[in-house]
């Protein structure tokens, strides 16, 4: 049996809380932290799991632009002991805690706030994980926040560790953009994913179609209508982030936006399509099906119409007339056949020539051929 696709989407949070009221699942992970600290010429990190971390890392480089990197969220009082040490917005530690948010991009006084949406496929396969990727950017400074420890930042901090491009000058908006693009880049995996198990779906429904095909090509549908659900408000932040006026935003940073606005857009077009390919994949099935009943019923009408005409003269001579009365009188108009001679070799053959007869007119007709 095909397996359908669950979203984990929970909102936190209950009717009436006040602004800015910090609520922490229960199954949310303690929180693990990782500190980059980085300039053109070296990379500094350290990782713990409180704010002492962040402390101590600040007073070793004070020369640096530092990437806070923080996955999990199980821990109220750090997340406000962060805000309170680098003065931010109590609404923004609600979002960031409350993980339902859309992507989307606020401006505050002296930072801004951005979040994302991670999007990956379990190992099980059954199951689209949708997280949230939150950041917030300063002066030399980025805070990132993660639901879980997975990531896939891998790449990113292999650059940084490396000083490929300009990731190590280009300051901590650059870092958040390449954060983020990294992120757009899961969602073409994903499609990929969904392209070549749309593929395989085509092949089974030509070879040998069955139910199984129309549950498949719905749950690969709602995987699409999720990542659809992430990336027009991805692209709608991106270019937000392209028209703000933030000294954060370099002329340059915003040429790299413009490059992850593009591939926002390329996303959409490809979910676009599969989507048409998922409800083609779900018409042709039913098509499919309707055609082979018509088949079916086409096959049975044919055996039908043979049997019809053989059935009226069984019918017909098997009626209990009699040729005499009880007094041996004939009956007038009371079936002669019913005595004469070889009656019954002539209504078989009879029955046969007639049968034989509506098989050779359909054949004619290339009925047989088309079944």
């Amino acid at each position: 049996m095909s397996k359908r696709s669950r979203f984990k989407h929970k909102r936190m949070g209950q009717v009436g809380d006040a602004p800015g009221m910090i609520r922490i699942p229960d199954d949310a992970l303690k929180p693990k932290i990782s500190v980059f600290s980085y300039n053109a010429d070296e990379v500094v990190t350290s990782s713990g799991n409180d704010i002492g971390v962040i402390i101590d890392q600040f007073n070793k480089c004070k020369c640096h632009t530092h990437w806070i990197k923080v996955n999990g969220l199980g821990d109220a009082v750090l997340i406000e002991k962060m805000g309170e040490l680098l003065k931010i917005n109590v609404l923004v530690l609600e979002d960031i805690t409350n993980t339902h948010q859309r992507p989307k991009f606020d401006e505050y006084e002296d930072y801004f706030f951005a979040t994302s949406r991670m999007i990956e496929i379990s190992q099980s396969g059954d199951e689209m994980l949708n997280t949230q990727f939150s950041a917030i950017v300063k002066d030399d400074l980025i805070i990132s926040f993660q639901e879980n420890y997975e990531d896939c930042f891998e790449a990113v901090i292999n650059r940084l560790k490396l000083a490929k491009g300009v990731i190590r000058t280009a300051g901590p908006a650059y870092m958040c953009y390449a954060l983020m693009d990294t992120i757009i880049d899961t969602y073409f995996v994903v499609l990929a994913d969904i392209g070549e198990s749309l593929d395989t779906l085509e092949d089974r429904l030509y070879d040998k179609a069955d139910k199984s095909i129309m549950y498949d090509s719905q749950h690969m549908k709602r995987e699409l209508i999720m990542m659809r659900k992430v990336s027009w408000p991805e692209r709608d932040k991106i270019n937000d982030m392209i028209r703000s006026d933030s000294p954060l935003l370099t002329h340059e940073v915003k040429t790299y936006l413009r490059d992850a606005y593009d591939h926002c857009i390329h996303i959409m077009d490809v979910i676009d399509s599969y989507k048409e390919i998922t409800t083609s994949i779900t018409d042709l099935y039913l098509s499919m099906v309707s055609n082979r009943m018509n088949e079916i019923m086409k096959v049975l009408t044919i055996i039908s119409v043979i049997f019809i005409p053989l059935t009226f003269i069984a019918g017909i001579y098997g009626m209990n007339f009699a040729r005499q009365d009880d007094k041996g009188h004939i009956i007038p108009d009371n079936m002669p056949e019913l005595y004469m001679h070889h009656a019954y070799p002539v209504t078989i053959v009879s029955m046969l020539l007639i049968a034989g007869t509506l098989i050779f007119i359909f054949w004619r007709k290339g009925w047989f051929s088309r079944l």
